[in-house]
Parts: C-alpha cells; sequence; structure tokens
C-alpha cells in the first residue's frame, strides 16, 4: 500500500519537521482565526500536541455531542482532542494517520486528556494506516457522522479513493467538514515530484475546480465553501518554483445526501434558526453564503433545506415549505465566493 508519495510525507512529517517553526510556507498553518469554541478546549491540550500539529484551518463543526467522527491525518491529535471534549461520553472519535513519530506524541497524552477533561473511559482511539483505504481498517460502511481533515488530502497520491472512502463510511446525513490546500490552475506533475512542495502541501495542492468535480461525481453534490484564506509562500526557493500559482487554505462542507441537485434550485422554501446551538446562539453559519440569523427567515435552495434539516443540525431549524412547486434557479447560483480578502477563488454557490 505504502507509495514513494507515503515514504516522503511520513519522513516529512516524522523526521524533517521538528515543530511549526520549521516550515518554510504559511500552508501548513491555520489560517482561520480561532473560534471562542475551539480555543476553549486547546487551553487543557499538551504543548507538545499543539507545536507539532501541523494543520491550514480549523475545521471542527457545531453541533457534536454524542456524535462518531473520524479524522483523516490525525497527527499529533490536536484536532481528535478538541473534538472529543464535545462529543462527550456517548460520543466516539477516531484518529487515522500513518506517521509513527505523531501518532507517539498523540497516544502519550492520551490519558492525561481524558483525565483532563474529565471521562472516565476513553473516547478517542488513533490507528495507523492509510486514509485511501480504510476498509483494511476494519472501519465500517454508514458508521461516522462527521469526518473531519485538516490539510492533509492534498498529500495523498490517490485523492479519488480518498474522498469515496470518506462517503462509504458516513452515515446517509452525514458531513465531510474539511480544510486544505487549493490551487487556481492544474500544477504540473513535476511540483507533486518535489518532496518539499508536497511535504509543504503545495505539491498535491488540488485545482478547485477539478476538487468539486470530483466531489460531485463520488456523490457529494454541491460542496459549500465554509471559509477560505491566502496562503503566502515564505520562502524565496518556494517562490521561485511555483509563485506562478495562488493557493488558497479552504475550509469545505461535503453532505452525504441523496437529494442534493447539482445547482441551487428554488421551491419557495424558508428556514429559521432557532437559536439552539450553545456556542452560537445569535447566529449560524452554514457557509459562506448563508449565515442564519435567529429567528430570522430565510429564502433557501432545496439543496440548503436538505442540509439542515436532514443532518444532524435539524432540531435547530425549521423549515417552511416543500418541493412541489418549482420556481426555477436560485438568484445568484454559480456565483464565485470569496475569499478572505476579497480576491475570488472560484468555487459554487
Amino acid at each position: 500500500m505504502p507509495t514513494k508519495t507515503h515514504k516522503d510525507v511520513s519522513e516529512y512529517y516524522g523526521k524533517v519537521l521538528q515543530t511549526k517553526k520549521d516550515l518554510k510556507t504559511s500552508a501548513c498553518c491555520s489560517l482561520e482565526k480561532v473560534s471562542d469554541y475551539v480555543r476553549e478546549p486547546l487551553k487543557m491540550i499538551e504543548d507538545e500536541i499543539q507545536t507539532k500539529f501541523y494543520g491550514c484551518g480549523a475545521p471542527i463543526p457545531l453541533v457534536l455531542d454524542g456524535m462518531k467522527v473520524l479524522d483523516l491525518g490525525c497527527g499529533t491529535g490536536r484536532d481528535c482532542f478538541v473534538i472529543s471534549y464535545y462529543v462527550g461520553d456517548k460520543g466516539e472519535v477516531v484518529g487515522i494517520d500513518m506517521t509513527d513519530e505523531q501518532l507517539d506524541v498523540a497516544n502519550k497524552y492520551l490519558p492525561v486528556q481524558m483525565e483532563r477533561f474529565g471521562f472516565k473511559r476513553p473516547n478517542v482511539r488513533f490507528i495507523k494506516g492509510y486514509i485511501e483505504d480504510l476498509k483494511s481498517l476494519d472501519l465500517p460502511d454508514n458508521y461516522f457522522d462527521v469526518v473531519v481533515s485538516n490539510c492533509v488530502v492534498n498529500l495523498s497520491p490517490d485523492k479519488e479513493s480518498v474522498l469515496s472512502e470518506v462517503f462509504r463510511v458516513l452515515k446517509e446525513g452525514g458531513e465531510f467538514f474539511f480544510s486544505d490546500v487549493y490551487v487556481d490552475r492544474r500544477l504540473p506533475d513535476w511540483c507533486k515530484e518535489a518532496p518539499i512542495l508536497l511535504g509543504e502541501c503545495l505539491g498535491g495542492a488540488f485545482y478547485w475546480k477539478d476538487f468539486e468535480r470530483q466531489a460531485s461525481k463520488t456523490g457529494f453534490h454541491d460542496p459549500r465553501v465554509y471559509a477560505c484564506s491566502n496562503i503566502d509562500l515564505l520562502d524565496q526557493e518556494t517562490i521561485d518554483k511555483v509563485g506562478f500559482a495562488h493557493f488558497n487554505s479552504i475550509t469545505y462542507r461535503l453532505f452525504k445526501l441523496a437529494q442534493l441537485e447539482d445547482a441551487c434550485e428554488d421551491y419557495g422554501q424558508v428556514a429559521y434558526y432557532k437559536g439552539t446551538i450553545e456556542h452560537s446562539p445569535h447566529k449560524f453559519v452554514l457557509d459562506n453564503h448563508h449565515i442564519f440569523e435567529k429567528d430570522k427567515p430565510m429564502l433557501v435552495c432545496a439543496n440548503t433545506a436538505a442540509m439542515l434539516q436532514d443532518t444532524r443540525l435539524t432540531k435547530h431549524f425549521v423549515i417552511k415549505g416543500d418541493t412541489s412547486v418549482h420556481y426555477g434557479i436560485f438568484a445568484g447560483c454559480g456565483e464565485l465566493p470569496p475569499a478572505d480578502d476579497d480576491k475570488p477563488i472560484g468555487g459554487c454557490c
């Protein structure tokens, strides 16, 4: 199963990098402002876990109590531990990684983190393996409520298999909420073979449109951009090699919902947010096009309605209307979503 790419990546993250200070770009550093929701448990997580963890976002969704969550490329387990804090005693977190040095750190602190969170038994376990082949790890079909990943899919030599495996292990109505590096064009093959570019999460970056095509082909229709930030190429050597391209860190939401269409269709449906999510009492951000204020009606397409009423979010929303009468394409569908600095990066609404 392990390829040269796997070995190069494992070597880079297990032996070349010792802490975040060794990185040559901002690609594998979190570019999103950490919310209070994430910051609360982060205060209780050991320093070594955090300094040896590499990621390009904060893919920790809301509404996790009692959920089963899988983390692809968990590294030292930082996100796993944050999520374990919120899934609670009745939830379950599984972290997958292929690098021994990273997993050693995660397992080293597992007992102390469980004690610190007040759990009588561990609700987290770490498994060595490859994210392209979850079946060999005995992870069953239709099992997880949520799958997360933080700047790891770009490192895979077989991204199609990663998406297929995520789709397989998710329950109907489940969500793949993940951050990764994307690029504004298809990169030449030599980029994928350069160990440093690959290790810095640039060489294997998905061209954003190819990613969305592959996601839809897999069954994840209507991918939603949750957050987007520019990536700075800090190292002059890296700039000389790939400065011709523009890279972004993007957090996507992909829902496993059979009824999703390939466009935003208008059926006159209206959604109301109840304000009942503990860490988001006044508004709920579904994606960078849909921000729901408490009790304020919002006209939504059928896809958005399904994402709210046929997922773990259902008890926090009221949806008025159905799909019996069609009014055409939803206004604005197909516009490019802006990055946080207003530079367009492309995507579907």
